[in-house]
């Protein structure tokens, strides 16, 4: 699903209307869209007590064609519009709305009377996308009183919830906007709905920023072939494990073999390994390289100069896919590396982003899709920079939003699951989409698991056993 600015839904407004399609006709669209969702979760809707905060501009238009719908269809138990400013303010299509709600007999108030806190729906159509700076005034305070002022109300918001407004609901338009699906912004809208009002899908076409959806990953997942044996899913090497550090590499490995992969071997130090894992010294990685389909760098690596050398070599040289993860990202800041005609994929946290790109982690976290853009493309990389809504950035400037994930995942060993999905799915399918799969796969099984578990109580491991239901999502 693609992702707008603020800006670049103006433009697809702007050119919608070009094509003939009435601005009038998309703010009808869009306030259905909002009437239909109501209808649909607040069932009988005409039993309820429903306020709608407008304010002046297209956000308030909207609310005007949702009190009329509500007004000359619904005819809830109760209906109250608060407009933020005065009528003759209202320009365009928002004073059309305006002007149509009262000629069907509809009212408006500039305040929130006693009465009125008694509503079990607030709908929301004060602010848009378009607010530059602090809310202040008549609509700092009706942002606070649907903020707070109503102890018995969902709150539904029209495309995005309005200053410090903490939505139930947010029901959006065309696509969503780069707001709704980041931090902390997605926190706000609660639900996301996304209604299509009549918007050409071709004037979309362009963006090169989207949000995953589990349907993205759908033939990822089909079935096998009857006649399948192990030689058909690829055989990762994981490489690290050094002396204290040999569990990192047992949970790749293992979590590599879950997402599908027919073979694993770990160059490592450890002494043992699970039974379904083969092993070599990790002094014999190079001879172990032969016949591999992938290769997982990092995991319980060290950085000693030793480390460093050798994954700095095997970046430059392995002619495979590589995930690169954990130590050896340490490894590799500070040099000049780039990928070459191999897949390579860095998964970075921020603090690992920062060293590899040579800035704070302050500002990697301002501007992450930005961050992880440039740097995917300077060094020709997959970039998987993690976090609350990980990018994954691709070298040609297209990137993704990634919406799973938990707090749950908070604990050590999680990324080197991660790394393991990603290594498991690329053996099986050598695309871009199979890293995508891999980072929502990982999120929603943090997410199954601290459903059940609990976000304190969940390690890495469990992910394994919350994997096979998110694949059933998307399969």
């Amino acid at each position: 699903m693609k992702v707008l600015t603020a800006e670049e839904m103006r433009e697809v407004d702007r050119r919608a209307i070009e094509l003939g399609i009435s601005s009038l006709v998309l703010m009808e669209n869009a306030g259905l869209r909002v009437v239909e969702f109501l209808e649909k979760r607040f069932a009988p809707l005409a039993a309820h007590r429903i306020v709608i905060v407008c304010g002046k501009g297209n956000n308030g238009g909207d609310g005007f064609v949702i009190a009329r719908q509500l007004l000359t269809r619904i005819k809830p138990h109760c209906l109250d519009v608060v407009l933020a400013a005065k009528p003759e303010e209202l320009q365009g299509d928002a004073a059309a709305n305006l002007k149509m709600f009262m000629a069907c007999g509809g009212k408006v108030r500039d305040d929130i009377a006693p009465k009125m806190r008694a509503a079990t729906i607030v709908v929301d159509a004060l602010l848009g996308t378009g607010v530059k700076g602090p809310v202040t005034g008549h609509y700092a305070e009706l942002c606070n009183e649907i903020h707070s002022g109503f102890p018995l109300a969902m709150v539904v918001s029209v495309d995005v919830p309005s200053g410090p407004v903490r939505s139930h609901y947010t029901v959006s338009f065309v696509a969503p906007k780069l707001e709704q699906v980041l931090s902390p912004g997605y926190e706000a809208c609660g639900e996301l709905i996304v209604g299509n009002i009549g918007t050409p899908a071709a004037l979309l076409d362009h963006i090169r920023l989207s949000l995953s959806e589990a349907s993205d990953f759908r033939s990822l997942f089909a079935p096998r072939p009857r006649n399948s044996n192990k030689g058909m899913y690829g055989h990762i090497l994981v490489v690290g494990g050094s002396h204290g550090k040999t569990g990192a590499v047992q949970m790749t490995g293992m979590a590599a073999l879950h997402a599908g992969a027919g073979l694993v071997t770990v160059a490592s130090d450890a002494q043992q390994l699970p039974p379904e894992l083969m092993m070599v010294p990790l002094a014999e990685v190079e001879a172990a390289l032969e016949n591999k389909t992938v290769v997982a760098l990092g995991p319980g690596l060290g950085t000693s100069d030793a480390s460093r050398t050798l994954a700095r070599r095997l970046f430059d040289t392995v002619d495979k896919p590589m995930v690169v993860d954990a130590d050896a990202l340490n490894c590799l800041a500070g040099s000049d590396f780039k990928g070459g005609q191999h897949l390579r994929v860095l998964t970075p946290h921020p603090g690992e982003m920062g060293r590899l790109a040579g800035m704070s982690t302050k500002d990697v976290q301002a501007d992450r899709i930005n961050v992880a853009r440039k740097f995917a493309a300077d060094r020709n990389v997959i970039l998987v920079l993690k976090g609350d809504r990980t990018i994954i950035a691709l070298p040609d400037g297209e990137a993704f939003i990634n919406p799973t994930g938990s707090p749950a995942l908070s604990t050590g060993g999680t990324g080197d699951i991660l790394t393991g999905l990603i290594a498991g799915l690329l053996a099986q399918h050598n695309e871009p989409r199979a890293v995508c799969a891999a980072v929502w796969l990982h999120g929603r099984a943090g997410e199954l698991g601290a459903a059940e578990l609990g976000e304190q109580c969940l390690v890495a491991t469990d992910l394994l056993r919350y994997l096979p239901g998110a694949i059933r999502e998307c399969a």
